[in-house]
């Protein structure tokens, strides 16, 4: 004979599942930290592209907060709360790249000067510190195309343009003249210093892709090619450095 079937248990299985047991630690509510810090880091990420785009078209002063935020599809609050005043904003933009820029250029440098040692040339030498701009440009996207065309206006700026441009690129200039000093021995350091000026000039004019060059050559020569910009580039500002080589002892 089989045994009756047990009685109907009379906990109501809602209240059960709802009971917990002792000590356990009540459940967060809303985002996980990794998700916020997720979330934060794209909303910066939103901004600064919108205010890289903004800027290199119109400029730090032609920018306002308000026309970032809107870019962003964000409150303006959010803006200054992440990067407060539009001076702030305007260095964030222009680190964030630049970081990116001087690690790679001074890496190809290093990297080209230890391989080629005692047979370094003064080509070799601006290749290696060239190619890394002209790759991002390439490659890199619209950011990279709105980047080099803000570091263009930022070069020829006289309000603060140069603190801005000695701030970011100067400890890799530094290396660079450094490297070039060996390569020519002959030149001073002025001379150096005023072939790089010349150098930096052709480098974000031709970046920036303005399309004068264009327009200059009625289409011969396109300033949207930066493969080809980039190996004139090379030998040019090679014959310039050699070019200058003593001219400051001419003058004393």
């Amino acid at each position: 004979m089989s045994k009756p079937d047990a009685a109907p248990s009379t906990a109501r299985p809602v209240a059960a599942a709802r009971r917990k047991p002792a000590g356990a630690t009540p459940a967060r509510r809303g985002r996980p930290p990794k998700a916020r810090a997720e979330a934060a880091g794209e909303t910066r990420d939103l901004i600064l592209d919108a205010a890289e785009d903004l800027f290199s078209k119109h400029g730090f002063y032609g920018v306002t907060i308000r026309e970032v935020a809107r870019e962003a599809g964000v409150d303006t609050a959010l803006v200054h709360y992440y990067f407060g005043a539009k001076r702030d904003l305007f260095d964030a933009v222009f680190l964030r790249r630049a970081e990116v820029w001087n690690t790679d250029r001074v890496d190809a440098i290093d990297r080209y000067a230890e391989t080629a040692g005692e047979a370094m040339t003064l080509e070799g030498l601006l290749e290696a510190f060239l190619r890394p701009p002209f790759e991002w440009s390439l490659k890199g996207g619209p950011g990279w195309k709105h980047y080099a065309a803000l570091v263009a206006q930022t070069n020829a700026n006289p309000s603060f343009g140069g603190e801005t441009m000695a701030r970011y690129f100067d400890p890799a200039i530094h290396r660079l003249i450094e490297l070039i000093a060996r390569v020519l021995p002959g030149a001073s350091e002025v001379d150096l210093y005023w072939g790089y000026h010349n150098l930096s000039g052709a480098l974000t004019l031709t970046l920036g892709e303005t399309g004068r060059l264009d327009r200059l050559s009625n289409g011969r020569a396109r300033s949207g090619d930066l493969e080809t910009a980039g190996d004139y580039m090379v030998r040019f500002a090679a014959a310039g450095f050699r070019a200058v080589v003593g001219m400051s002892a001419q003058k004393a």
